[in-house]
């Protein structure tokens, strides 16, 4: 049976600095999942846990006590709502939740590639296309390394183009990267039950971009992954496109219900 889309695991609110968007409430974020027919959807803004080390203004600000005012998250009788949260990791590969808070999130997502916050992602020195591939590869297994409940635990846009400096790069280092080294990786996170986010907007791509996409993720597939949906909206407008987006990154990698990632809170 083919992917149902009927879930979104990866959505912010006005409570993500990079949001602060009114409108981007509660409310609206439930709309969006019953206009949809969506019967799961999590909430999950960005947190640099306070009770960890933080140098980085940005994620000074980020912090529980921010994020939580979102609570508490609707109650309906067709749409089961979740509280989670978009953690970071820094350049020492720290990610930012400490396990006081895990059994606080129903679902906990990681990027490892948000390499765009230069210094505290990434060293400055730390550009070429080679390093910033090292990177990847180093802050992907430092994630596999790490006590988080995995199980319901997500690998944020692993193809997202925020590892590079822009798109050409990014297209760069995804066909750069050794596939032997990757699947060692997805195979780790396969037994890890890590699931992988099915988050890129497939539609706005070229040819060649999409090529690298499914290459990518056919790895992940063939490793035995499982995978959730995520639109990483930040606005009301980004769910305009959120399920189309969905259904063509489906109909790419032909996945089915198999592959979806069913984790438990």
């Amino acid at each position: 049976m083919k992917f149902v889309i009927d879930h979104d695991l990866h959505i912010h609110s006005q409570y993500s600095n990079c949001s602060s968007d009114p409108e981007q409430n509660n409310e609206r974020i439930l709309k969006y999942a019953k206009d949809n027919g969506l019967k799961k959807i999590c909430l999950t803004d960005h947190l640099w846990d306070e009770n960890l080390p933080c140098d980085f203004d940005g994620y000074q600000e980020s912090c529980f006590k921010k994020i939580s005012k979102a609570l508490p998250i609707p109650k309906d009788d067709e749409v089961e709502f979740l509280f989670g949260c978009e953690t970071e990791m820094d350049w020492q590969n720290m990610i930012g939740l400490s396990y006081k808070l895990y059994d606080t999130f129903d679902f906990i997502i990681v990027p490892i590639n948000h390499l765009h916050l230069t210094p505290f992602t990434r060293r400055v020195e730390d550009d070429e296309t080679e390093r910033r591939i090292d990177l990847f590869y180093r802050r992907f297994d430092r994630l596999l390394c790490s006590d988080l409940p995995f199980g319901k635990v997500g690998l944020a846009h692993p193809t997202c183009s925020l590892m590079a400096r822009d798109l050409e790069q990014s297209n760069e280092m995804l066909e750069k990267m050794d596939k032997n080294v990757l699947r060692e990786l997805y195979t780790r996170a396969q037994k890890k039950n890590l699931g992988i986010e099915i988050n890129e907007s497939t539609l706005k791509f070229d040819d060649r971009r999409r090529a690298l996409y499914i290459e990518h993720m056919t790895v992940a597939k063939d490793c035995g992954c499982k995978f959730y949906l995520g639109s990483d909206a930040h606005h009301p407008v980004s769910f305009d496109n959120s399920i189309k987006n969905f259904e063509n990154a489906i109909e790419l990698l032909g996945l089915t219900e198999d592959d979806k990632f069913d984790f438990a809170k």
